[in-house]
């Protein structure tokens, strides 16, 4: 039983050794080697072997033959496959030959559609390039030819449409990087055409205005044949209007390239245009194109509310301006025409635009501007319905030589003097012919306003109050600036503004009689509540006050021309004891200028004349002591300050003689006194005393600036440095050691004062 299984096992492993690959048998093989029968195996695998030798060698023989007959015909198609072979050769040769021409044609095709093919590309290419190379030569045209309007629109299009389409290329990177720098051109350029704009219609706006009234009168005229050839001259009126109106909706309303527009006047030139009788329109003399352009452009740029903006705020500055009456306006009748010729051609030409512009301006604007006209128009008129002439004064004083000729002033004026009374003719009024004929003109207004206001239907308070309130203006505007002129005119002399002084103050007073006039006319009391109370005060005096300072600076001035004569000799040797020392010439003549001077303010009030004279001393004290401590002057010798002692002692006499009256005691002396001291300090050789007694209340030299001594006995210092560099004497030798020991002492005391 065991055998026959064996047996079974050694066949299923044959099969498997069979039928298995080789690479996988080793398993079979180690299970035959772990059994005890592999001999046994080893038999039947030997008897397997032979069988399948045996079937090779069967097989063998039967396909024999044929495998001879197949190594035969093999042998035979060798050779025939040599002949094919050298016929192939042959055949790939001759083809090789003739396909080189063929090659090389075909080679030259490719190139050709390759040329083709780029030619394709490159007309493709240029047709998007070409139209943005056309356009951006247009847009350089239109820039060059100034047809801004049409640039913007070529801008648009070239950006929007044609770069896209050209692709990304260098010129189309620079060209797309200038864009926003053209528009800012454009802009900016349509603003200064713009602006140039509105500075011609502003200087121009009188002729603007002369010509709208004449045409006003013009069509007045023909009011009266309308009915019988108004046709042509109206339809050819209506033609030029329609030409010359542009409006703000097509290409054709913006002439851009007229030599006009080209010149930006603003203003046209219309002597050419004489031989038509008609007058000619807002349209017809002013070129209205850098409004309408400059307005397309912000438009097309998005910005239209900002040059809407800007054009309204500069002609709300125009309009001021055009509003604000000229000073001098009221001395001709001219000077009004020329006004309201202003006003109108301003209006004129807002009008123009309100009609031919979609909302640049509008009619709540116009409207506004034509209140704020109504309301300073009507304050220039009661203004400056009044002339005062200052420059036909004479600034004397009036003389009269009769009875008549006194109260004929005295009716004019309400002056109160009863010493002026009691005294002889001829005798003089203290102010001058601007007093009564000021005082008259008042009066005249006063009265032009009460007439003003018969027809507005007022109660009498209103109408006192309207006169008090235009009064008001009169004096704080036109007399104001009427006195202002005088006073600030140039070669005004100091008669003159004395002259000034005493009028204000003469018209000052008068003030109270022009309120008793105001409520005597109007029937208001003057105590009513809430009156209007009149300001002419406050203008007398801000004018009075003017001509002072005006009085001081002047008198500072002509002191400087006297000073600028002096000529001291600084090396001068020093005087003995005892010699009569004189003022200098230039001091002199200041002396008796100044008495001259003062003589004509004995009319001035006396606060007045006294700070006038205080103002001079001062001034003349200060001058000098400039002169000492001028850096420029770097050696003084006591010559020198002995002769500057001279001539602070004659302008010490000027100040006891009491130039002007009021002054108490030696008041107008201490204007010297600072001067005086130091020179008392030096010329007496005073060192002991000064530092000893310095910053005690009972020191002779109080008012010496040790700072000041110190710089002038520096410039001492140095003068004797320099005569003593020969000189051996001992004298002069002790003198310099005795300045350089004072000059050691004040830099102590100046060093302990810090």
């Amino acid at each position: 039983m065991a055998s026959v299984e064996t047996a079974a096992e050694h066949e299923r492993i044959l099969r498997e050794i069979e039928s298995t690959d080789t690479n996988c048998i080793g398993p079979t093989l180690r299970s035959v080697y772990d059994g005890q029968e592999h001999g046994l195996f080893m038999e039947k695998l030997d008897v397997r072997i032979r069988n399948h030798d045996r079937e090779i060698e069967k097989m063998c023989n039967h396909h024999f033959q044929g495998f001879v007959d197949s190594i035969t015909e093999l042998l035979k198609v060798r050779g025939e496959a040599q002949k094919l072979k050298s016929q192939v050769i042959e055949t790939n040769n001759r083809l090789q030959d003739d396909g080189k021409e063929l090659i090389g044609s075909m080679e030259e095709l490719k190139r050709c559609r390759v040329q083709q093919r780029n030619i394709a590309t490159t007309i493709d290419k240029l047709t998007h390039c070409l139209p943005v190379l056309e356009m951006y030569s247009r847009l350089q045209e239109q820039m060059k030819a100034k047809r801004y309007y049409p640039a913007l629109r070529t801008l648009e299009q070239l950006e929007q449409t044609c770069l896209p389409r050209a692709g990304q290329y260098r010129f189309c990177s620079i060209m797309a990087e200038n864009i926003p720098k053209l528009r800012t051109q454009i802009r900016d350029t349509a603003m200064t055409q713009l602006r140039d704009f509105l500075e011609s219609i502003r200087k121009h706006s009188d002729k603007i205005g002369e010509t709208a009234i004449k045409q006003a009168q013009v069509q007045r005229s023909l009011d009266s044949s309308i009915s019988t050839q108004p046709r042509a001259l109206i339809g050819r009126r209506s033609r030029k209007e329609v030409s010359a109106t542009p409006g703000v909706g097509t290409e054709r309303d913006v002439h851009f390239g007229s030599p006009v527009s080209q010149q930006d006047s603003g203003i046209r030139d219309v002597e050419d245009d004489e031989e038509d009788e008609e007058v000619p329109g807002a349209q017809d003399l002013v070129d209205f194109s850098p409004v309408y352009r400059c307005l397309h452009i912000y438009t097309v740029l998005g910005l239209r509310d900002t040059f809407e903006n800007y054009y309204r705020k500069q002609r709300r500055k125009q309009a001021r301006l055009v509003l604000q009456p000229h000073s001098n306006m009221h001395e001709t009748l001219e000077g009004y025409r020329r006004y309201f010729n202003q006003i109108v051609g301003f209006f004129v030409v807002e009008d123009h635009v309100l009609h031919t512009t979609q909302g640049l301006v509008n009619r709540a604007y116009v409207e506004e501007l034509w209140e704020l006209a109504l309301s300073k128009i009507v304050a220039a008129l009661r203004t400056h319905s009044v002339r005062f002439n200052t420059h036909l004064d004479n600034f004397s004083p009036i003389p009269v030589s009769t009875e008549q000729q006194y109260r004929h002033y005295t009716s004019q004026f309400p002056l109160q003097d009863p010493e002026l009374e009691k005294l002889p003719f001829p005798k003089k009024f203290p102010f001058s012919e601007f007093v009564p004929k000021v005082y008259c003109q008042i009066k005249e207004f006063i009265y032009a306003c009460l007439k003003y206001s018969e027809d507005l239907h007022l109660s009498s308070t209103e109408v006192d109050d309207m006169i008090r309130k235009s009064t008001n203006l009169l004096l704080t505007r036109t007399l104001s600036h009427c006195l202002q002129y005088a006073i600030k005119k140039k070669n005004v002399g100091l008669a003159e503004l004395v002259q000034v002084i005493i009028n204000t103050t003469h018209l000052e007073q008068s003030c109270h009689f022009l309120e008793e006039f105001i409520s005597n006319i109007t029937n208001v009391p003057p105590d009513t509540v809430n009156a209007t109370k009149l300001y002419g005060t406050s203008t007398f005096k801000d004018a009075r006050h003017a001509a002072e300072a005006e009085i001081y600076t002047n008198l500072n001035a002509k002191i400087d021309q006297f000073l600028q004569l002096a000529d001291y000799n600084w090396l001068a040797a020093e005087q003995r004891v005892g010699t009569p020392l004189t003022a200098s010439d230039y001091l002199i003549d200041l002396i008796a200028f100044l008495n001259s001077t003062f003589a004509v303010f004995t009319n001035l009030p006396g606060k007045v004349a006294q700070t006038a004279c205080m103002s001079t001393c001062k001034h003349i004290s200060t001058s000098l002591m400039q002169l000492l401590i001028d850096p420029e002057i770097r050696q003084i010798s006591m010559g020198a300050l002995q002769q500057l002692s001279a001539d602070v002692k004659e302008c010490e006499s000027f100040a006891r003689a009491g130039p002007v009256a009021g002054f108490q005691g030696d008041t107008l002396l201490l204007a010297f006194s600072d001067l005086r001291q130091l020179l008392d300090l030096f010329t007496q050789w005073d060192w002991s005393t000064y530092l000893a007694d310095y910053g005690k209340p009972t020191c002779r030299y109080l008012r010496v600036n040790p700072n000041t001594a110190l710089a002038l006995l520096e410039k001492m210092k140095e003068m004797s440095r320099k005569n003593n560099v020969f000189n051996f004497r001992k004298m002069d030798r002790d003198k310099q050691k005795l300045i350089d020991t004072v000059i050691k002492q004040l830099r102590n005391l100046i060093a302990g004062l810090r």
